[in-house]
């Protein structure tokens, strides 16, 4: 039986960690407040950013997931979660815990392009704003590491508790048209499903992106799903002037090719299971 750390189990490392514990894995949820993680995964409470907190973790993990969160939209709370947290676990494994596998989550933000061009792992990612680069820095961390490390970039996912693009269309949100504004993302249940495949590949590539198979204009999803709720079509509009916005198409050819197939290949199945399950209206745990 594997042993597998879940370093920031919320959402997605959850769902991740009952596809492994259901195959007889033991499993470790590491979180500020692991009250919630549900039985059978156990649970550590320590704060990545305290290296004190982490002394008494096991010594025996076999994989690890980095899976956190910046816990507010700064650079410091960026370099917190991505960098220093990252730097902190590390250091604290070190000597102790030889690992077979690591994958630090990372996002398709880091990617700068802004002209709706196809990006895939080979593409420059050079980006302008903090959030990217702080992604980036804990990246190139963690494939320094020394071990076996992939570096996943998911791009924006949604799913039960995550349905803020469905609340914006029933507010009556506007989208851009001009230019198109593609969007690419990932439901929740492939976020776990990717992550589960990759920790069983046997020699997995040091970088995949995780999107879906339709990077869409950000004026279809949104009126797509206008329609499906019975409310007016979005107003369409421009981009604001002076305020580039990143804007390309991820590609998952790699990911296809390494075996994975998605439960929801496009926002058309994801979305259309969200609004029959309803559960689109609360938060994520």
């Amino acid at each position: 039986m594997g042993k597998t750390l879940i370093a920031g189990c919320g959402d997605v490392g959850i769902a991740l960690g009952l596809r492994l514990a259901s195959q007889g894995e033991e499993v470790w949820g590491l979180r500020r407040h692991p009250d919630r993680l549900p039985a059978p995964l156990r649970r550590f409470a320590a704060d990545l950013t305290r290296p004190e907190s982490l002394a008494g973790l096991p010594d025996d993990f076999e994989q690890l997931v980095y899976l956190t969160a910046a816990d507010e939209f700064s650079d410091a709370a960026y370099r917190r979660a991505y960098v220093d947290g990252l730097d902190n676990l590390l250091h604290t494994l070190d000597g102790r815990v030889a690992l077979r596998r690591m994958i630090f989550v990372s996002s398709t933000g880091v990617y700068a392009q802004t002209n709706g061009e196809w990006v895939d792992e080979t593409s420059s990612a050079q980006p302008r704003r903090f959030s990217g680069q702080r992604l980036r820095e804990g990246e190139e961390r963690a494939l320094g590491s020394g071990g076996t490390a992939t570096v996943v970039r998911f791009g924006g996912i949604y799913g039960p508790g995550r349905g803020d693009l469905i609340r914006r269309v029933l507010a009556g949100a506007g989208c851009q048209s001009d230019p198109p504004l593609y969007t690419n993302r990932i439901h929740r249940d492939d976020c776990a499903g990717v992550l589960h495949h990759l920790l069983r590949l046997e020699a997995p590539a040091p970088l995949y992106l995780a999107v879906d198979d339709e990077p869409a204009p950000q004026c279809v999803v949104m009126g797509w799903l206008a329609e499906r709720l019975g409310v007016p079509a979005p107003a369409h509009r421009a981009a604001d002037e002076g305020q580039p916005r990143g804007n390309k198409r991820c590609r998952n050819r790699r990911l296809r090719d390494s075996g994975y197939r998605f439960e929801y290949p496009s926002y058309r199945e994801g979305y259309q299971a969200l609004l029959e399950s309803g559960d689109y209206r609360r938060g994520p745990p």
